[in-house]
């Protein structure tokens, strides 16, 4: 089987890379389309993928709508003579309108639904994350996030603080420049250096950051290849970040995490609200002051990771291994998706986690 992926964030990386893995293992062949943003290139590199390079789409709403059908364009040109048999993309324009275009059947797997206006006809097939709002003939609900295809304890084993009486914080800053992005903000530069002010009194700073630092920020920036960030972040105490994904990443992993941008509110991502009201893991404000006083109030809480790793215990007893999951759907497509949609079992993929300690 020839299977085509299709690559928009760093993430999108992470999330495809145990399924690209495992199905070369049993034999089928992976063709990765990426258009680069942040580190995406660097994490292919770091995993010897081979990929097509389609170019940035560019950061403004103009820029990004022009670059659909000429970025569409290259990847038909570049795939039809190869005949893939089946496209798969985390919330991809790309991988949908191609495969339409190309009589081919594609997955997209989605959690947040900001593209699926622009993908849902094109495809039969989306597999939505816990959290997902909408419902509909195509829509699959998975139980899981896209985050487990990569940290479910079956795929990752977690780092123990080598020195658990240093609470490091991991501090991470996106740059907004998604096309869901365009119109919100995290935190301003006065509150990011407020942050750092106010919780190195207590702990260890450590900063992430997509966009440039000023110089007087730059010293606190973590050095590390991007594919040891998730190790690294398992390690620290708490996690404050205007980021979306690593709000989750952190809560899966077990450790304390404020998320602060202006998604909050009532229209979040329901990932976001399950996380905060039904499992206790995140704190999700739209002020920021509030969110600095959360995370000097945690930091300064003792035994906060154990009580996390409690409640990542509890989430991961019903959540999924998802990258068992998508090798079974692909490998048994349509027959897979046919027979969730009658009888919606996911309970083998419900598998008892590892040893957690």
């Amino acid at each position: 089987m020839k299977i085509v992926v299709d690559i928009n964030h760093p993430s999108h990386v992470h999330f495809f890379k145990n399924f690209i893995w495992e199905m070369e293992k049993k034999g089928h062949e992976t063709i990765i389309l990426v258009s680069a943003k942040d580190v995406c290139l660097s994490l292919l590199s770091a995993y010897g993928f081979p990929h097509l390079d389609l170019g940035p789409y560019g950061t403004s709403l103009l820029k990004k709508l022009a670059g659909v059908p000429e970025k569409n364009l290259k990847a038909y040109q570049f795939l039809r003579p190869l005949a893939p048999d089946i496209f798969l993309g985390l919330g991809s324009i790309r991988a949908a309108h191609v495969s339409w275009l190309m009589g081919k059947p594609s997955i997209i797997f989605d959690d947040d639904e900001y593209t699926y206006p622009f993908y849902r006809w094109f495809t039969g097939t989306v597999c939505a994350f816990s959290g997902f709002k909408l419902s509909g003939e195509k829509i699959i609900k998975v139980p899981g996030y896209k985050e487990l295809a990569y940290l479910h304890p079956h795929r990752f084993q977690t780092a123990s603080n080598s020195n658990p009486e240093d609470p490091g914080v991991l501090l991470r800053f996106v740059s907004w420049t998604a096309f869901h992005d365009l119109g919100k903000q995290g935190f301003s530069l006065n509150l990011k250096e407020k942050l750092v002010k106010e919780l190195e009194k207590h702990a260890r700073v450590y900063i992430s950051s997509e966009s440039p630092l000023p110089h007087r920020l730059e010293k606190y920036r973590v050095r590390i290849h991007p594919e040891d960030m998730h190790r690294f972040l398992s390690r620290v105490n708490l996690l404050v970040c205007d980021s979306q994904t690593m709000a989750t990443e952190a809560a899966v992993l077990g450790v304390p995490a404020v998320r602060c941008n202006s998604f909050v509110g009532k229209n979040d991502m329901g990932n976001f609200r399950e996380l905060e009201e039904r499992y206790k893991l995140i704190f999700n404000y739209s002020t920021p002051e509030a969110a600095v006083a959360k995370s000097v109030e945690l930091i300064k809480t003792p035994g906060l990771k154990a009580a996390w790793e409690d409640k990542r215990r509890r989430l991961l007893r019903g959540k999924i291994d998802v990258t068992a999951f998508m090798v079974w759907l692909v490998e048994n497509y349509p027959d897979s998706v046919n027979e969730i949609r009658r009888e919606r079992h996911f309970g083998e993929w419900i598998v008892p986690a590892p040893n957690l300690s």
